[in-house]
């Protein structure tokens, strides 16, 4: 073995055995969730994460679980979520939007500080990135990792890591951010926390994704007051569940990369040679899920969080598409999928566009679309963004 190979895996241990220490160790919370390791992970050998997306998910072993957190800072939501992260040493991976960053440079720098990960999600959030011009991609991409960069003080503290908003991708989205060495993170099951819903049913949903999966990417929006509430009761929840958390950290000269093998990379139902979600079934397939039981209770330990306030000129709302998980029941697939097939951004969509109706849609997704003279059949899963077929 030579010198540097010795001096690598001492690197790890020292590295792996502090955040094994996080959750036994954790000032004035003995039974805290902790941060079970840390992965550092190359940019440039996998380009693309997250099942609800791309084939390729985060290395991790049975109930462990990666949080994110999307759209922020902004306080008192973003503070507030720092608090409970730090009470129970938690590490997250937050993706800043730079406008945000500039509003609010001192969140911005106590994330920083308190040891999570800060990627970008664009400057100022657009949902239309799958229709903008190459130039505008770049300058959103461009400017998000300045901003941020200049709340922190420190641009090498921005870690190579981006999702696009609205998870609105293309090809040519992921090849520039790939050669401007970026990551490109989708997620593997949302909690649905932009649409609105209570604490108790994001706790719900969460929970429900991740037993369903076993492991993966939680994507949540720290901007959400029904967020905050949620998040003491989820963390708890892992915990007494078993789950461990894991703390996802850029590579480079004074971190060394996490060995893993290929098949690590894969989601588990590649490796156990299982088909992917979703899949497009057949109206009168039935689920074999379980019933989903009542959800947790979210106690009243931060019921008065005050409203959101939110400087003019910062764009702070956001809609993210979520794929439904074979595990949701076929009532509940057409509930969400008639939220969810909403036109945004209507006025840069083009004139005479046919929008396929929300009444029509089963568990197979299959859509027949009259126009004029021709009839198209499509068939997908259920997830945004909208399903808009222009002349």
């Amino acid at each position: 073995m030579t010198r540097r190979m010795i001096v690598a895996a001492a690197f790890v241990g020292i590295l792996c055995g502090t955040a094994a220490g996080y959750a036994a160790d954790c000032p004035g919370n003995p039974n805290a969730l902790g941060t079970s390791r840390v992965i550092a992970i190359d940019p440039a050998e996998h380009t693309r994460l997250g099942t609800m997306q791309y084939s390729e998910t985060l290395p991790l072993a049975d109930k462990e679980v990666v949080i994110t957190f999307d759209d922020g800072p902004l306080p008192p939501y973003s503070t507030r979520a720092l608090d409970i992260l730090a009470h129970e040493c938690v590490k997250a991976t937050y993706f800043l939007v730079g406008s945000m960053a500039r509003a609010y440079p001192d969140v911005a720098r106590r994330i920083y500080a308190e040891g999570h990960t800060i990627g970008t999600h664009s400057q100022n959030h657009p949902l239309v990135f799958n229709r903008m011009s190459p130039e505008r991609v770049q300058n959103e991409v461009e400017n998000g990792i300045n901003s941020v960069g200049a709340a922190l003080g420190n641009p090498k503290a921005v870690a190579p890591f981006f999702r696009i908003p609205g998870l609105a991708r293309t090809n040519s989205v992921e090849t520039y951010l790939h050669e401007r060495g970026l990551m490109t993170w989708s997620a593997d099951f949302p909690a649905d926390d932009w649409k609105h819903i209570q604490a108790s049913e994001i706790v719900n949903r969460a929970l429900r994704r991740i037993e369903a999966k076993g492991r993966g990417i939680l994507l949540l929006h720290d901007i959400q007051p029904a967020t905050v509430l949620a998040l003491p009761t989820l963390l708890r929840e892992l915990k007494t569940r078993g789950y461990h958390i894991v703390h996802i950290v850029p590579a480079g000269a004074d971190r060394v990369k996490t060995a893993t093998a290929p098949q690590d990379w894969m989601p588990i139902h590649r490796r156990q040679g299982k088909q992917s979600w979703p899949t497009v079934v057949t109206a009168a397939a039935k689920s074999t899920v379980p019933a989903v039981g009542p959800a947790p209770h979210v106690g009243p330990a931060l019921t008065a969080i005050p409203a959101l306030v939110a400087p003019a000129a910062v764009e702070t709302t956001a809609s993210e598409p979520t794929r439904v998980d074979q595990s949701e029941t076929k009532s509940e697939v057409r509930s969400e999928a008639k939220s969810e097939f909403r036109s945004e951004a209507k006025s840069e969509t083009k004139s005479h566009t046919n929008v396929a109706s929300p009444d029509t849609l089963s568990a197979t997704q299959s859509i027949t679309i009259p126009r004029s003279k021709i009839k198209l059949r499509i068939s997908r899963p259920a997830y945004l963004p909208p399903l808009v077929l222009s002349n």
